[in-house]
């Protein structure tokens, strides 16, 4: 069952802070972009992987297959499908760049998730009490029960996939989104809390921590 890992990094991030895009900026001594990559690139479920960037960033990044992006994600997305098109390829993961901390189990889980499902994806239950808000009060509460915060990678059967992008009208929240208006049916498995998504100044400490006491950076 040949694998393709499809890292989307052509973002800008300005809610990281900082003076580059956050895939850039360094942690643990090396960009975030390139711990991501290794992540994958190590893994032994993934036969190859394609990297996404900003048409601003392509010459910044050597060794690995990479794809400008396009005006949004979900066209960045379809980029990186179309330049997987013709591999014999049985799946592909969906992974954001700013999740460098993705471990293992997570990639393994959603690739044995895809054995018996046309996707698969990594979430965790919610489990603090939500509110609803307006002008700095809360209005209201919300039941919590099934929901789940998303994670990546997102994985689906490429062909299937592929289909789904094409068929889509845009605007979608995440490829989960895009496989589901489809019609295909996505399995949810166990993500993990370490499993963060770089998206605030502080989170770069925190991610810093988990990569230095789980991969040995």
């Amino acid at each position: 069952m040949s694998t393709a890992a499809l890292i989307v990094a052509a973002g800008r991030g300005t809610r990281a802070g900082g003076s580059a895009p956050k895939q850039w900026q360094i942690l643990a001594g090396r960009s975030v972009l390139a711990h991501t990559v290794a992540r994958f690139k190590q893994h032994s479920g993934v036969d190859r992987v394609v990297l996404v960037l900003h048409p601003d960033d392509m010459d910044m990044v050597t060794g690995i297959t990479c794809i400008a992006g396009g005006v949004d994600r979900a066209a960045s997305v379809r980029n990186g499908l179309d330049a997987l098109q013709g591999q014999g390829l049985h799946s592909v993961l969906i992974h954001d760049v700013a999740r460098p901390c993705v471990s293992d189990a997570v990639i393994d889980a959603v690739i044995e998730a895809l054995k018996t499902s046309v996707g698969a994806a990594p979430a965790l239950a919610v489990t603090d009490a939500l509110w609803t808000g307006e002008d700095g009060k809360v209005t209201g509460t919300q039941d919590r029960t099934g929901l789940f915060r998303a994670q990546t990678p997102q994985g689906f059967h490429f062909d299937a996939i592929v289909a789904a992008h094409a068929a889509h009208a845009g605007g979608a929240a995440d490829d989960v989104e895009v496989a589901r208006a489809a019609g295909l049916d996505v399995a949810i498995v166990t993500g993990c809390e370490d499993n963060l998504k770089i998206t605030h100044p502080a989170d770069f400490a925190r991610a810093e921590q988990i990569l230095r006491a789980h991969h040995g950076h």
